[in-house]
């Protein structure tokens, strides 16, 4: 298991020596002391990504795309040992471990290994006797601050986009769940990835996370996290000008109206708030009912909470494990306490699970509340957990006005057989992304992100290859000749 830092080509302790322990969620055991990262060792990690960027930016893209693609492949042939290290980890369970964390992590480096030699620029008409054409050029050594929640995914969602256009990379993985992480940094050396491309390095926000933000030998930073932490990303990015890209909170509303089919709202709706434990920016965590509909969704939804199998993330028969730290568990269980002073009604859940196996790890029982108001503190902050908060509306116009009133702008879905509604909704959210009669479906070649306080840029597609290049514009006089106006001398 590794649990250094990655630096230019090697797995280094951190100059200072010091080691955070990563803990198992299942019991709070402790797995691993892991390096952290300080200001000493993220400059040596900029200064590597620094040396290794001409070559690999001049690099064939094509060779760059072969490198991904045998990275995927090394990341199915590893998939056991990667799936049980996230659930061991982060507390996925390792059905959702095997079945989704590893194969999109495969997929999204295979979409950008065969995306890097078919990203061009353009030719634009301009007037008679010049050629302009644009030119696509990686913007540099980029920071990438990547949060526990998916650790393993975010690896692919940040680093291939970014390689692939031939930018060089220094990610600190979140602090709690490295380990997947540093997994990918070996894959990647075995797949032949040039020593000082990519470095990895654990360390904790306040310290490595903000001198990456600050650093003036990194031309970008890319975040994923809280939208707080988010703003002090963009402050300290001021000193050289940076280009920032940030995804963060979501306070996501998933709408039932009354034509919808139940039965596949209410599978869908308990997919959109308790798969990953909630533990998703995307997640429908505001759930807001037609109110003639209501009753009946509100009792099946119930039961389907209720019979959620929770346990050891590394039993195959867990379909919901703990959430990533006592800390965190502790901070959703405290949302229950505010729903209650608000007016709120607990239906399901609200506390930790009774059975005594469980009892030294992070659960938390799937939590149904039904809020007093749309404009409560659990209808409006970013709980992160599986907690879902219930709201209800009249018609189409009110359904639009609570849903759009949050600061957040991540995603939202809506259930209907009404085509034009659907269409209108999907216009009139506001949200980056919209699901109708789904939720929380992502894709590499799908562009994902928010709008609003939910940050900017974009992770996936042809935008995520976008946010890491910039644009140089070439003028060429295929006339060769001197210009009427050129001065003569």
């Amino acid at each position: 298991m590794r649990h250094q830092l990655f630096i230019d080509g090697k797995f280094v302790d951190a100059e200072s020596g010091e080691t955070l322990p990563t803990l198992n969620p299942h019991d709070n055991s402790p797995i691993a002391d892991v390096a952290m990262a300080g200001r000493v060792d993220i400059d040596k990690a900029v200064a590597a990504a620094q040396r290794a960027f001409p070559a690999w930016s001049r690099m064939a893209a094509a060779d760059r795309g072969r490198i991904l693609l045998k990275l995927a492949d090394l990341i199915e042939a590893n998939a056991e040992e990667l799936a049980r290290l996230e659930s061991l980890d982060t507390g996925h369970p390792i059905r959702d471990s095997r079945s989704l964390d590893v194969p999109r992590t495969a997929a999204c480096y295979r979409y950008f290994g065969g995306m890097a030699d078919k990203f061009q620029g353009e030719t634009i008409p301009v007037e008679a006797g010049f050629l302009n054409y644009t030119l696509r050029e990686p913007v540099g050594v980029v920071g990438q601050v990547v949060p526990w929640n998916f650790p393993l995914m975010f690896t692919s969602w940040k680093m291939a986009p970014a390689l692939a256009a031939g930018n060089t990379i220094v990610m600190k993985p979140a602090e709690i769940t490295p380990l997947t992480s540093l997994k990918i940094a070996e894959l990647m050396a075995e797949a032949g990835l040039p020593p000082g491309v990519v470095n990895i390095v654990p360390g904790l926000g306040a310290v490595a996370g903000q001198y990456i933000a600050e650093h003036e030998g990194i031309a970008k930073v890319a975040f994923t996290g809280s939208t707080a932490t988010g703003r002090r990303i963009v402050q300290a990015s001021a000193g050289n000008l940076k280009k920032v890209q940030l995804e963060l909170g979501g306070k996501g509303a998933n709408i039932v109206f009354d034509d919808a089919n139940l039965a596949a709202a209410v599978n869908g709706s308990a997919w959109a708030i308790f798969h990953n434990q909630g533990q998703a920016c995307i997640a429908g965590s505001r759930l807001m009912l037609h109110e003639r509909i209501a009753d009946e969704f509100l009792e099946r939804f119930a039961a389907l909470a209720r019979s959620i199998r929770l346990g050891n993330p590394l039993e195959a028969t867990t379909e919901m494990g703990p959430l990533t730290s006592a800390q965190h568990r502790d901070r959703v269980l405290s949302y229950v306490g505010v729903a209650r002073e608000q007016g709120g009604v607990v239906i399901a859940g609200g506390k930790p699970p009774a059975d005594a196996a469980l009892a030294n790890g992070c659960y938390v029982e799937p939590t149904i509340v039904r809020a007093a108001s749309w404009r409560d503190r659990v209808a409006q902050e970013e709980v992160f957990g599986p907690f879902v908060t219930v709201l209800t509306f009249k018609d189409d116009a009110e359904a639009l006005q609570i849903a759009n009133g949050t600061e957040y702008g991540l995603g939202s879905g809506l259930w209907t057989s009404n085509l034009p509604r659907a269409h209108r909704f999907a216009r009139e959210l506001h949200a980056g992304m919209v699901w109708i009669n789904s939720y929380k479906r992502v894709n590499p070649g799908s562009p994902f992100g928010g709008v609003g306080q939910s940050g900017y840029g974009r992770e996936m597609g042809f935008d995520a290859m976008r946010e890491y290049t910039q644009v140089k514009s070439v003028w060429v006089n295929v006339d060769a000749q001197i210009p009427p106006w050129y001065p003569r001398g």
